[in-house]
């Protein structure tokens, strides 16, 4: 069988509330290379304390998106390939995700710039973070993935963004990649951008589309390759035959109504940022524009 390595970036739902020090907001003010010394420091220590009561990598995150990439390996099996999942985590670097040997604590790090626990303020900040990161915790790089085999990346914008000097690595290796989603065409990668219009057929929610998509690239593999010309072809064609332009009919809320989502989810699962709260409301089926929405969000927990 050929070794597969599939690559999928991590969520901001964990299995438990992050303590303090491993907030990034909480890291103190300095450069991006500083303040990634005393990130790794505070992880590092975190897994020491935690010892088993830590939970394993692939038990630590939670929701639709990390529920489809762990069944991605039994997809690449069917496909004909070994396959091994990694994550790449903005708190942790690029991470192979092994049931019950790797062990990680909860964080709260993201490149979402906006975010109050961004790890930097531009994509320029990412970069380097991610770097560092990588330098100092992660367990390996894309290019080193790419020398073993195959590597198929479900990337979302951002993360491409801060890992395209790896991505331009792995790139120039000349072997097989494929990124669904990323920012942008990488020389020597096949990008399959993310298309909204796939989701009436592959349903879940759009933090879930790439991986989605990933799994659904892997069922339509032939010749037991991941890039050749009879599988670019095969997944071009149901592609453009199931791509329909999403039309959104969702339901108006009233303050108060939002108010008690917020108040209720938030109850429910206390790490929850408010764009992820944002998403999940959409997700349902229901509207909000997203300033009045950040309104509500500080009425709601009382952070004016």
């Amino acid at each position: 069988m050929i070794k597969l390595s599939l690559v999928v970036t991590c969520t901001d739902r964990k299995v438990a509330r992050p303590d303090a020090a491993l907030q990034a907001r909480n890291l103190p003010r300095g450069s991006v290379g500083g303040r990634s010394i005393d990130w790794q420091k505070r992880i590092r220590s975190a897994i020491t304390r935690g010892g088993p009561a830590l939970p394993a990598l692939t038990d630590l995150y939670r929701g639709d998106h990390w529920s489809r990439a762990r069944r991605l390996t039994a997809v690449a099996a069917a496909a004909g390939f070994e396959a091994q999942l990694w994550v790449a985590s903005a708190g942790l670097g690029l991470q192979p995700v092994e049931p019950k040997t790797r062990s990680a604590p909860p964080y709260a790090a993201t490149f979402s710039t906006r975010h109050a626990d961004s790890v930097g303020a531009s994509a320029a900040e990412n970069a380097q973070w991610w770097s560092h990161l990588q330098a100092g915790s992660g367990h390996c790089t894309l290019e080193e993935l790419g020398r073993r085999g195959p590597v198929l990346m479900a990337l979302s914008e951002i993360y491409a963004s801060a890992m395209e000097e790896e991505l331009l690595a792995l790139g120039a290796l000349g072997g097989e990649a494929l990124l669904i989603g990323g920012m942008r065409e990488i020389p020597g990668v096949h990008r399959v951008p993310s298309d909204a219009g796939l989701r009436a057929t592959l349903g879940g929610t759009l933090t879930s589309l790439n991986v989605r998509m990933a799994a659904m690239w892997l069922e339509h593999s032939r010749d037991g390759q991941l890039t050749s010309s009879a599988t670019c072809s095969a997944w071009a064609q149901w592609a453009a035959a199931t791509s329909k332009p999403e039309r959104y009919n969702r339901v108006a809320m009233s303050d108060d109504e939002v108010i008690a989502f917020i108040r209720r989810e938030a109850a429910k699962e206390p790490a929850l940022s408010r764009t992820r709260l944002l998403r999940v409301l959409r997700a349902d089926g229901r509207a909000c524009e997203q300033s009045r929405f950040a309104n509500l969000y500080k009425r709601s927990m009382g952070k004016w």
